[in-house]
């Protein structure tokens, strides 16, 4: 399970911004359809119950990319849950801010309700400065900032959210298969989050590549998040004589297995449970995970 390349953007891209203007670094923008179907399943289920909550619907989808496809399909998504929910798609970059205007004015009217794109960044500014987003999605954002900037991004977004509002530290891969993130409240992160399609899923451990910043790089022997995908892959091999009735069903008895022998597994009142680990999610509490040093 080795540790990824050195990040992307240098340390410190969050101070960067000019006086009044967003805060952080333009990234590479890669995106595509479906790619964060993942997170939006999740936003659409124990994510939810922040969203109805709400007295102001907002979502922001921070870091977009190149297209505003991610916003338009999670606005989608979410409409289902709340009718009235907005979500508004922000990025360091007026380029692509104007570029995803022209595609939503091409688009019909139902299509775009509720969706929104302006120029932002973590400080959460531009179209939605006056206001306190109850979800903040930020998938393979910070995955291309240095670590020691994740505090910074987590506290900075965590102080402009609703009270039990979230932000989702995601990444993903580029086909949306595989996906981890980290759920952070304004107290600090509260679990972790992973989700794989169970068809090709060959060893649990093979979302190593796609942790959160603030965990990849801890990824090596003696930390928490190499002991909990050592477990994972361990209870997985324990129940292999389940493979003949399909991945789902191993999958199923390997996260209950992970549960007995242990680990803080979310049930269902924390938003995990059976229903949540069919779909191929698995969610644990970040105290089982976090670094010794780094983001808490």
């Amino acid at each position: 399970m080795p540790a990824p390349s050195s990040a992307a953007v240098p340390a410190g891209a969050l101070g960067r911004g000019r006086r009044g203007g967003p805060v952080g670094t333009a990234t590479r923008g890669t995106t595509g359809v479906d790619r964060l179907r993942r997170l939006d399943r999740w936003m659409a289920g124990p994510g939810a119950r922040v969203l109805l909550a709400a007295q102001d619907p907002l979502v922001v989808d921070l870091g977009y990319g190149a297209s505003p496809v991610t916003t338009l399909q999670t606005a989608r998504a979410l409409r289902r849950v709340r009718p009235d929910v907005e979500v508004v798609g922000l990025e360091v970059d007026q380029a692509r801010v104007e570029t995803a205007r022209e595609v939503l004015a091409r688009l019909p009217a139902e299509a775009v309700r509720g969706v929104a794109v302006g120029v932002g960044g973590f400080e959460l500014g531009g179209p939605v400065a006056d206001r306190r987003p109850v979800l903040v999605r930020a998938a393979n954002v910070l995955r291309q900032y240095d670590v020691r900037d994740v505090p910074a991004a987590w506290a900075m977004v965590g102080d402009r959210l609703a009270p039990g509002g979230l932000l989702l530290d995601a990444t993903c891969d580029e086909q949306g298969r595989r996906a981890a993130w980290a759920v952070v409240g304004a107290e600090g992160p509260q679990q972790l989050v992973l989700s794989v399609r169970l068809a090709d899923l060959d060893r649990p451990s093979e979302v190593a590549e796609r942790l959160p910043k603030a965990l990849i790089h801890d990824n090596v022997p003696g930390t928490g998040v190499h002991a909990l995908l050592a477990a994972l892959d361990g209870a997985w091999e324990r129940c292999a004589p389940l493979s003949p009735f399909g991945p789902r069903q191993r999958w199923l008895a390997t996260c209950q297995g992970l549960a007995d022998d242990g680990w803080p597994v979310r049930g269902r009142a924390a938003g995990g449970g059976p229903r949540r680990w069919r779909l191929g999610e698995l969610a644990v509490a970040w105290s089982a995970v976090a670094p010794e040093q780094g983001p808490r």
